[in-house]
């Protein structure tokens, strides 16, 4: 593991060495992915104008649980979303083996040479609607602890949600549109829980659990979660681990090209 870790520092080191050898494209690259995905924090704003709004929610609570979405999603597309692409390419083109020879797991090593700061706009968008938020919430100091361990949690669900989309890839050779579909999925982590029906907040707590990705984070800083909902993690623990396995399962089942 100790191995893994440094070859991950070096893979990153080279990441940001190539984005600052090609830093215009690095920069218009951060711009526009800073721009699209202020898309659903100005939908919140047009909410909150035309007199609507969530219930039980202020708009900037709803904001700050928006920012915390996108701070989590930016981190999992930086450090997972390259492995999707990847895996796609060399199960389409048939060079997975050329992965399988590396001294180390298919997966720690795709995760390591395909590390990218490109998405680093939504950590940047992300931290800067956070701030703002936090600004006009009040938010005790007691209650970041347990905002730090939700939200680590809910990173852990990103994670697997593109870990899971990977591993689809090994039977779903050559289409792009996976990650429009967990788009969708990821989509009812964007808004407070409360307002979808109970099988829906189920379904995104215990089976795919993206509500716990950015709901239970804000409400812990809004301290409306104690200690004794720390049981919240153990759906995202396991959701992370069935993604591992799931990747690992499907490159034994790999056959060459085509999957």
């Amino acid at each position: 593991m100790r191995v893994f870790f440094s070859a991950y520092r070096s893979c990153v080191a080279a990441a940001f060495a190539t984005a600052a050898a090609y830093r215009i494209n690095f920069l218009l690259s951060l711009f526009i992915t800073l721009c699209f995905n202020l898309g659903f924090p100005l939908v919140t704003l047009l909410i909150y104008n035309a007199g609507a709004s969530f219930p039980g929610w202020s708009l900037f609570e709803v904001l700050l649980l928006q920012a915390i979405f996108t701070l989590s999603s930016g981190l999992a597309s930086i450090m997972f979303s390259g492995v999707l692409w990847a895996t796609m390419q060399h199960v389409r083109e048939g060079s997975f083996e050329v992965v399988l020879l590396k001294p180390t797991g298919p997966l720690m090593f795709l995760m390591a040479t395909n590390f990218s700061p490109d998405d680093l706009g939504l950590v940047v968008g992300g931290a800067g609607l956070f701030a703002a938020a936090l600004v006009f919430v009040d938010v005790s100091l007691g209650a970041w602890p347990m905002f730090l361990l939700l939200f680590a949690a809910g990173f852990a669900v990103m994670a697997g949600l593109n870990i899971f989309m990977a591993a689809t890839s090994f039977k779903w050779v050559g289409n792009s549109r996976i990650p429009e579909i967990f788009d969708s999925v990821m989509a009812f982590g964007k808004y407070p829980m409360g307002i979808f029906p109970q099988a829906v907040r189920g379904a995104a707590t215990f089976v795919i659990p993206v509500g716990i990705i950015a709901y239970y984070p804000a409400n812990a800083l809004l301290g409306q979660v104690d200690a004794s909902m720390a049981w919240v993690i153990l759906p995202c623990g396991l959701f992370l681990a069935a993604s591992v396995w799931t990747y690992r399962r499907m490159v034994r089942l790999y056959e060459g090209v085509g999957g």
